[in-house]
């Protein structure tokens, strides 16, 4: 979008983006095997017993942030249907874990899944108003056998939208949108409901095309496009019917209706609208006219132009290397992590609730993962210390962020009796690249294949739940560069 800023013309748009896809996969056929019925073809993203919708979020904001080092936003909005928290803010844990200065905003949208695409419009459209990073996330439960559990993926997805100014170009231009809007009932979940309910499928699908049409027609003619010049298209919701009714509607030409995700990661909610415009501006080219048409409570389209410096941008981890690097997990193990069954835990006392003065008193360590540095020995404290282990100088230390740095199994345990929601836990010592040694707990691993010397990255999880109060820290995860590669079982 230009728009005129004194007597110089201002393109807004899409500063970077970035998508996250959960490191497992439920197979859909396993659901039919223990059940007799249900399931599907295909597979669907799975979050971690230790992820929630924040630390998802998490995750995609630091993906989208590295791109583009020194492009801080001047606000976080972040998009749920599935809040960790109710009357507290989600966005400060992420603003937390970003190590954003007080100034920035943190606000949440949440509560329906029209609230991601309702977040990326109002950014979209806020010209002049400065940089804001949209978090978008989502958990997608259903009943076992159920369509909602197939068909719906957790992920999420972070769009860094401004102005451009220079240093930093805008790799998509937003070229407009429309919305079409009306009150009829698909889909509604309780307050306290773990699944959605949803209505005969074919009243939404009469609802949704014409309100679709209406929007990509509209959305068309305030941009000055025909649907022959979109290049790139997907049309998402968690109504499958209606979407690939509408799809069929849009008289796009030939070949321009690209993967929306749904045989590989499931409709992700609120965030699948960020994850499948993530998807495709990385596979798109200078010049080329994206868009994304959602299905939510009516249809909100939206329209951008890949501009020339999108070939000098290179995505942190793409989508499709994410895609392709998922590992399996076994049905049980995932009713165990959606609390659809429950196991027998380790005879272990339960942790207690974390202390709020405490986390308070070591945001930096705790949510953004800074320990100190001694300025006359360099020696690097993780947690950080206020007396040197070398030299015994006190109070003259400088932060260090260790959240983005590598780092090597030193060495390790498996620990089969501390309590844990999927047991068994492994901890590891790592030795950080540049200085710093920290004991971890390891995720997205299998205890089989862990080694010394083993390369690991680090990763915003939850620790565990006690009195509604999620802890939240850092663990550590294998570095899979090429793609995140692997087919190895559930473990830790």
């Amino acid at each position: 979008m230009l728009y005129d800023e004194g007597n110089a013309t201002t393109m807004r748009g899409i500063v970077s983006i970035a998508g996250y896809v959960p490191y497992r996969r439920l197979q859909r056929s396993a659901v039919a095997q223990v059940f007799g019925t249900g399931g599907g073809k295909g597979s669907r993203s799975v979050a971690s017993h230790d992820e929630d919708t924040t630390t998802m979020g998490v995750e995609a904001a630091r993906l989208a942030l590295r791109p583009v080092p020194g492009a801080g936003p001047d606000a976080i909005w972040f998009a749920t249907a599935t809040p960790a928290y109710l009357d507290k803010t989600n966005a400060t844990t992420i603003h937390a874990a970003l190590r954003q200065p007080a100034h920035v905003a943190a606000f949440d949208f949440g509560g329906a899944l029209r609230s991601g695409t309702g977040a990326l419009r109002t950014a979209l459209a806020a010209t002049g108003s400065g940089t804001t990073l949209v978090v978008l996330s989502d958990l997608r439960d259903g009943l076992p056998t159920s369509a909602d559990e197939s068909a719906g993926g957790d992920g999420a997805a972070a769009v860094l939208i401004g102005d451009e100014t220079p240093g930093t170009p805008v790799v998509a231009e937003y070229l407009g949108g429309a919305s079409a809007t009306d009150e009829f009932l698909d889909r509604w979940r309780t307050a306290g409901d773990r699944r959605s309910k949803v209505w005969e499928e074919r009243f939404g699908e009469t609802r949704y095309v014409p309100l679709g049409t209406q929007a990509w027609e509209s959305a068309l003619k305030a941009s000055g496009l025909t649907s022959e010049e979109v290049d790139h298209v997907v049309v998402t919701g968690m109504h499958g019917r209606a979407a690939k009714a509408l799809a069929r509607k849009l008289a796009v030409r030939e070949g321009a209706l690209s993967d929306d995700l749904s045989a590989t990661v499931g409709q992700t909610g609120a965030a699948h609208p960020g994850l499948v415009l993530a998807s495709m501006l990385e596979a798109a080219r200078p010049g080329q006219v994206i868009a994304v048409v959602a299905l939510a409570d009516g249809a909100d389209v939206l329209l951008f132009r890949a501009t020339d410096a999108l070939a000098s941008w290179v995505p942190a981890e793409s989508v499709a290397d994410q895609v392709a690097g998922g590992a399996e997990l076994p049905y049980g193990k995932f009713l165990a992590w959606r609390g659809m069954v429950t196991p027998e835990p380790p005879r272990r006392p339960e942790p207690q609730r974390v202390s709020s003065t405490a986390a308070w008193r070591n945001e930096d360590w705790k949510f953004g993962f800074v320990g100190s540095r001694d300025r006359s020995s360099d020696a690097i404290h993780l947690p950080p210390s206020r007396v040197s282990m070398k030299g015994g100088a006190v109070d003259d230390m400088e932060p260090v962020d260790r959240a983005d740095t590598e780092a090597t199994i030193a060495t390790y345990t498996i620990d089969r009796l501390a309590y844990s929601p999927s047991p068994p836990i492994v901890f590891a010592v790592l030795d950080f690249d540049g200085g710093g040694r920290f004991p971890v707990e390891l995720t997205d691993v299998d205890p089989d294949t862990v080694d010394i010397g083993d390369r690991v990255t680090m990763t915003f999880r939850k620790l565990f739940t006690a009195d509604g109060i999620h802890d939240y820290f850092w663990k550590a995860k294998p570095s899979r560069a090429a793609g995140r590669g692997g087919s190895a079982a559930a473990g830790a």
